[in-house]
């Protein structure tokens, strides 16, 4: 069932995504597309009722300010704008609009059918996938995590057998995380499954860098190599599936938005790319990718995990990667998952995780002078990652994990935690 949309175009709104998410908590598809977009552009676009051009803060680019184009006031599509003075449409609002307005603009004015619900969005990505792959094959990069999880679960309902995962252990990921993603994926769920043990490619390459943008694009370029190098040795390969979820694609950069991080997955392609992407969640954001697994019938205990990000370790060992802190960095986060485990709080809190920074702090150990690093905690709850509260931890559990990582990892002599929203901070450090 091809569900109707509203096209929200970014005019320099830090807010696109506020409003993008109300529409849909209505009912109605939404996509946020940039400002310049083309009347043909907008044309191939599905069942589009109604445009919103949503101004802000940003609406001066490099000095230049934002217009909108003339081609697109001629289209006939019910327009409203917020925050710009210049647009021309009937409806204007300076600030975002109220649930009675917008529900004005939905159904009376644009006539929208309230239809945007998960089994319909994966109707709909099943028909677009089956009809951009046809009877190729898709090699899809499956971490284990909710994303690829969940991409992996539509894929299969979609293509089947033309689906190869292939899960490259990095050398970054967490304490027996391939272990559980063989088990869960090659002998629950039967899927077609290559696993390759990259480790020391992958901390070869990353060795002596410290620029943590620069080791977000190593990786994945390094992740597309790998997949290229399996892809090689297969056949029919001619698409890449990938994970891609909303707030990648927004955090990587806009033309009204500066980057904020680059994503393996949208800013560490290479250029010479040999893959057509199949990326079916690309406009979702978590609440709703997990609601997706729900509906494709996958576990809650997967769909629910906590999120892992696409560069593993890599981003929480900060600064250039070496061996023994990303071995402090693993043991000290298996004691955090099992602390919050067994307090609870794993069904409470959004993402929590261990850092390990690349300095020493003196200690005492065995009753002398010693020199260890430092474990910091972070435990966030968000709804779509793109805000973060801090969650407010008891000081008798923060206590006890403490005293367990600084007992049981000897390289690490002090614990911290963390307690900076989301913004001005991000949710993970690097």
């Amino acid at each position: 069932m091809k569900q109707d949309m509203i096209v929200i175009l970014d005019l320099g709104s830090t807010e696109n995504t506020v409003i993008a998410r109300q529409i849909r908590a209505l009912g109605v598809y939404s996509e946020i597309h940039p400002h310049d977009i083309t009347p043909q552009e907008l044309a191939a676009l599905n069942n589009v009722k109604g445009i919103i051009f949503n101004g802000g803060e940003n609406r001066v680019v490099d000095g230049t300010p934002v217009e909108i184009s003339e081609e697109l006031y001629s289209l006939g599509y019910p327009m409203m704008a917020i925050d710009h003075p210049t647009a021309k449409c009937d409806k204007k609002l300076a600030a975002l609009p109220d649930e009675v307005t917008l529900k004005s603009f939905l159904f009376d004015e644009c006539k929208a059918e309230a239809n945007w619900n998960m089994k319909n969005f994966v109707a709909d990505q099943i028909e677009l996938v089956r009809r951009q792959v046809g009877d190729k094959k898709v090699l899809l990069a499956l971490s284990g995590g909710v994303d690829s999880s969940v991409v992996a679960a539509l894929l299969i309902k979609a293509i089947g057998k033309q689906l190869v995962c292939v899960h490259v252990n990095h050398g970054l990921m967490r304490k027996n995380e391939s272990e559980s993603v063989i088990e869960v994926f090659q002998n629950q769920m039967n899927a077609n499954l290559i696993y390759v043990d990259a480790t020391e490619r992958f901390l070869g390459k990353l060795e002596n860098v410290a620029d943590p943008e620069q080791k977000r694009k190593i990786i994945g370029s390094e992740f597309i190599r790998v997949f290229e190098e399996e892809a090689r040795k297969l056949e029919g390969i001619d698409f890449l599936g990938q994970g891609t979820i909303y707030p990648d694609i927004i955090e990587s950069g806009t033309k009204t938005a500066k980057c904020v991080k680059s994503h393996h997955n949208v800013g560490g392609l290479p250029q010479d790319l040999q893959f057509d992407l199949v990326e079916p969640l690309k406009q979702l954001f978590k609440d709703e990718v997990r609601a997706c697994g729900i509906e494709l019938g996958l576990p809650a205990e997967m769909v629910y995990r906590q999120p892992f990000p696409g560069p593993g370790l890599g981003v929480r060992c900060l600064g250039a990667i070496t061996r023994d802190r990303l071995e402090a960095l693993r043991e000290s986060d298996a004691i955090l998952r099992d602390e919050f485990a067994k307090a609870g709080l794993d069904k409470k809190v959004w993402q929590y995780f261990t850092v390990v920074p690349d300095f020493k702090a003196v200690g005492v150990r065995d009753n002398a002078r010693s020199m260890g690093y430092m474990c910091v905690i972070r435990a966030v709850n968000t709804i779509d990652a793109m805000t973060a509260s801090i969650e407010r931890i008891d000081y008798d559990i923060l206590e006890k994990i403490a005293d367990r990582i600084t007992a049981e990892v000897p390289s690490i002599n002090r614990v911290v935690y963390e307690i900076t929203k989301k913004p001005v901070a991000t949710i993970e450090f690097e």
